[in-house]
Formats: structure tokens, C-alpha cells, sequence
């Protein structure tokens, strides 16, 4: 059974270091003392992961030592050295401490106009690295949505961003899909928890065309829900089979809130699972 995961994604926030670390040592606090207690914390608890603005990493890798909570960061370049002003190479990421990074994020894509071409370059030399996990963000804009484009955008997005990944990195749990539909992202707006299945089914259909439904890639690969995802909405979403986590915003900026995310998609995933045993009996 796929273990969810639940991440952060701090965007540039907060504005202080000072900031930062008051935040990571409540995050620690919580993780270590404060967990709901009817929240699962076994082998398959939640996988966790924060993703801080770079100046921060330093202190959350440090902070955050043994609490379970990994550390990712939020983009990384294309190349591994030279004459790239402000770029970030994976093998820096990797000594840094990092165990993930996020690429494709609809905000790289929109403000940045990062290309699926570029996304999929970066993919390919995290790939080199190892130790180093990718969250691969995809997702449709609102009015591709009401256009009924959801499927094609997916799946043009899936093909180009993993073109050249052996599946045997998918299978080894080295990138992650997160469906943030852009329309959902700081807005308020949720998809609903049938509307986020939806999708995501979606995303395993066009794993199955791009990969073969016999390699098992399609029913493998972890698959996160991300758009305005609070401790109210997580344990809906989580109820869904094909709904692994969430990719959390605003919400990961508070130590409780991020804390009740965590247990709820615990919480959550436990009840799915055991009824999923139930229906095998």
C-alpha cells in the first residue's frame, strides 16, 4: 500500500530568519511532543517534508533533526556547475542536507514560465543524484478546466515532464506527483474531494499510456492532492483511494494547523486502509 506523504511548501515566507526558526522549532516541538495520539505513527505514518525558502534550509536541517520531518528545497537549476548566475545545482541540494525539491510548481510555471522542456532537464539531473526525491506539480488552469481540458493538460504535462524517466525511478519512490489545480492555489477555492479523485485518476490513466499498465507505475507512484488544502479539508480528500497526501501552502506557516494536516491525513489514511482490508476478507 502507497504511504502518504504530507509536505510544506513555505514559498518566500517568512520574511526573517528569525521567523524561520521560531516556526521550525514549534514544527519540532509538535513532532517530537504534541502529535494527536489517535493519529497513526508507525511504519506507515505519513511521510513529511517542509520545503523553506534556501536561506532557511541550513537551520531546518538542523533543527529538525530526528523528528521525522525531511527537508527539501523549493526549484533547482539544470546544471551541476559553471557560469550560472543564481542557479542552484542538485548535488548542492544533496550536501545541504535535502532530500527533496519541488519542480514544476504552477507558480514557476506561470510567473517564471518555466517549460515543461526545462522541468523535465532539471528532473533528469535530480535523477543523477542520489538520495534526492522530486514532487513533479501538475495541474490546469481554471478556464482549461471549465473547458474541459483537465485529462489533455494532465496528461500533455505527465508525458513531457517525465519524458526519458525510467520507470524504475518511479518505482523506486524517487518523484512524487502533486495535482494542484492552479485555480485552487491561495485562492480558498478546493476542489471537491470527487473532483480531486477525478483528477487524479486521471494522472494514473496517463501513467498507464506513458509507462505500460503492466509496469505498475500507474498503481505505485504516490499521488498528492495541493490547492488551499487546511486541517478541515484533509481528512475528506485523504478518504479518496487515489488521493496519497497533500502538498500544503499557507497552512504549513502554522506549526499547529501543519501539525492537525499531518494527523488528519493519518487519521485518514488508517480508516481507508483498514477498509480496504475489510473489503478483502
Amino acid at each position: 500500500m502507497r504511504v502518504p506523504i504530507v509536505a510544506g511548501n513555505w514559498k518566500l515566507n517568512p520574511a526573517t530568519r528569525g521567523e524561520a526558526v521560531t516556526l521550525l522549532k514549534l514544527l519540532a516541538s509538535n513532532f517530537l511532543n504534541h502529535r494527536d495520539s489517535n493519529s497513526m505513527h508507525g511504519p506507515s505514518s505519513p511521510e513529511v517534508v517542509i520545503f523553506p525558502p534556501l536561506p532557511y534550509i541550513a537551520d531546518a536541517v538542523s533543527i529538525l533533526e530526528g523528528t521525522g520531518i525531511q527537508v527539501g528545497a523549493q526549484n533547482v537549476g539544470q546544471n551541476e556547475k559553471g557560469a550560472f548566475t543564481g542557479e542552484i545545482a542538485p548535488s548542492m541540494l544533496v550536501t545541504s542536507g535535502c532530500s527533496y525539491v519541488l519542480l514544476g510548481h504552477s507558480e514557476r510555471r506561470t510567473l517564471f514560465g518555466e517549460t515543461n522542456d526545462e522541468i523535465n532537464a532539471s528532473l533528469h539531473k535530480c535523477m543523477d543524484q542520489a538520495g534526492l526525491k522530486v514532487i513533479l506539480c501538475i495541474g490546469e488552469t481554471l478556464q482549461e478546466y471549465e473547458a474541459g481540458l483537465l485529462e489533455n493538460v494532465v496528461d500533455m504535462q505527465i508525458r513531457k515532464g517525465l519524458e526519458g524517466i525510467d520507470a524504475s525511478h518511479l518505482l523506486n519512490d524517487r518523484v512524487i506527483i502533486a495535482y494542484e489545480p492552479v485555480w485552487a492555489i491561495g485562492t480558498g477555492l478546493v476542489a471537491t474531494p470527487e473532483q480531486a479523485q477525478n483528477a487524479h485518476v486521471a494522472i494514473r490513466n496517463s501513467l498507464a499510456t506513458a509507462y505500460g499498465a503492466d509496469s505498475g507505475v500507474a498503481e505505485y507512484v504516490r499521488i498528492q492532492y495541493g490547492g488551499s488544502v487546511t486541517d478541515v479539508s484533509i481528512e475528506s480528500l485523504m478518504s479518496e483511494n487515489d488521493i496519497d497526501g497533500a502538498l500544503v501552502g499557507g497552512a504549513s506557516l502554522n506549526a499547529d494547523s501543519f501539525t492537525r494536516i499531518f494527523d488528519g491525513a493519518a487519521t485518514a489514511d488508517a480508516r481507508k486502509k483498514a477498509s480496504m482490508q475489510c473489503s478483502m476478507m
